[in-house]
């Protein structure tokens, strides 16, 4: 199991916003991300919380050209969470090892910088976008709806000359989604992935399902509900990535489930 930590880069993001907005505090917590047991370092710069505003380019890549660098300094891997093509070029020249793209390379030229890459491509589903995605998200057949979704950007990736292999999906659980759409593709996952024929990557970390489930109003409040899940999705199997922000605590989950699982088939 592949874990991506979570770097935000930004003042408004719903978990931490703000906190690692300084070049030396995203920093920082890179390392420690990466010590705790991050596969990669998932850094962005814009926040796509429901809600949020849009911004530049230029904007992002301000907050991110300083981060980049210490970024590279590690040979460590990292990855960067964008929806546009410049952001994702500039990434790429520092040395990102993974692109991660909400909007599922649809921005004009998004295919095209990922066809001119080698690295993993993380493709998400989102109904609408973050300023009216919860509004009223509706679906005749969520499951079938965002397979479908998927399916035809992996026949887009293809005809822009990308290799399927390269190809990683995300449901994404709390885009566009209400609670039922989000419990039921959680618990369609493994048929997801046997359909998609490629590694699914699932984050459900912190997020508001949790408050709906729970009552757990903060964000700090969801980080056993959130390792929970993510146990339970890498038991279950079909997922083959997880983004999480609590990376220690979601490593010693997997830690534990696999030396008892392994016991078990003893």
């Amino acid at each position: 199991m592949q874990l991506l930590g979570v770097l935000n880069v930004t003042p408004d993001s719903f978990s931490d916003g703000g906190r690692y907005l300084a070049p030396e505090a995203a920093l920082a917590q890179a390392q420690r991300l990466w010590d705790e047991g991050a596969d990669y370092v998932d850094v962005g710069a814009e926040s796509t919380r429901p809600g949020a505003p849009e911004i530049s380019a230029d904007a992002e890549l301000a907050r991110l050209r300083p981060v980049f660098a210490g970024l590279a300094a590690d040979p460590r891997a990292w990855s960067i969470d964008t929806q546009k093509p410049a952001v994702m070029q500039a990434a790429l020249e520092a040395g990102a090892a993974m692109l991660n793209d909400v909007h599922a390379l649809q921005a004009p030229g998004a295919l095209e910088v990922a066809a001119g890459s080698r690295v993993p491509l993380v493709l998400m589903h989102r109904q609408g976008r973050p300023g009216d995605m919860q509004r009223a998200p509706r679906y005749a057949d969520v499951v079938d709806e965002v397979c479908a979704f998927l399916e035809r950007r992996r026949e887009a990736c293809l005809a822009a000359g990308i290799d399927a292999a390269r190809l990683i999906f995300d449901p994404g659980i709390g885009f566009g989604k209400t609670l039922e759409h989000n419990l039921a593709l959680l618990r369609a996952l493994p048929a997801m992935a046997e359909r998609l024929r490629a590694p699914l990557l699932v984050g459900v970390s912190r997020k508001s399902m949790f408050a709906q489930l729970l009552g757990l109003q903060t964000p700090e409040q969801r980080l056993l509900p959130s390792v929970l899940t993510a146990a339970i999705c890498a038991a279950r199997g079909g997922t083959h990535y997880l983004r999480v922000h609590d990376v220690a605590p979601t490593r010693q989950a997997l830690r534990l489930w696999a030396v008892l699982h392994t016991q078990e088939r003893r």
